[in-house]
């Protein structure tokens, strides 16, 4: 077991590959022991595998062989989803994620069902990300962003029918009133779900979470 004191990380960006992204982890965790890796990736992920090359990061990432580059067996889900599995507490949750982009993911039982409500069309012919996410936050202004995000809240949790909202992502904090129902989550919570995704049902033998 880890502490998170021993948490260590590396600086990425637009250009990351992931054969540089594996360069940069490998000296880094050379000290630790450990028999599996969680992958949570900022793009589409299906069956475990990645679909299509994000948009903020570098290109190669769909047929790279991550099990054979880390010597470990590996498991993908998307970033957001990761998070979702992490601050899951019963009932239906919706999970939102804002950051560069806006990540989502509801939660319900045992299923997670990854979900890419940032592409949904928005005003002006724009998708809502554009507004919600970063760049949509420095465009728009501190006034309307957090109007939308708060309208933006409101309107998801009513039309997926959640129980509760859990919001992540960095900018999460940013946010001066959360409505009712919503609540902040942490990005920590990314580590739980990456654990919770090797879990086994005692009673099935089978993996305890159904990715959808």
């Amino acid at each position: 077991m880890i502490s998170r004191a021993a948490r260590r990380k590396f600086k990425s960006g637009g250009k990351l590959t992931p054969g540089a992204m594996v360069n940069q982890i490998k000296p880094l965790v050379a000290d630790w022991e450990f028999d599996a890796v969680s992958l949570g990736f900022p793009s589409p992920v299906r069956n475990g595998k990645i679909v299509s090359e994000p948009k903020h990061l570098g290109k190669g990432w769909v047929r790279f062989d991550f099990k054979k580059a880390l010597g470990k067996p590996v498991r993908i889900i998307n970033d957001a989803s990761m998070q979702a599995l992490g601050s899951y507490h019963g009932g239906r949750m919706l999970f939102l994620g804002l950051g560069t982009g806006l990540g989502s993911a509801l939660v319900w039982d045992s299923y997670v069902l990854p979900l890419e409500l940032g592409d949904l069309p928005y005003r002006n012919g724009s998708i809502i990300e554009d507004y919600l996410g970063e760049a949509g936050h420095a465009r728009v202004g501190e006034k309307v962003w957090q109007r939308d995000v708060q309208h933006a809240l409101v309107q998801l949790k009513k039309s997926l029918i959640a129980d509760y909202v859990v919001l992540g992502g960095g900018n999460a904090k940013e946010l001066k009133e959360i409505p009712k129902g919503v609540e902040l989550g942490h990005n920590r919570n990314a580590f739980l779900g990456g654990v919770r995704l090797w879990q086994i049902d005692s009673r099935t033998r089978r993996p305890k979470w159904q990715i959808l």
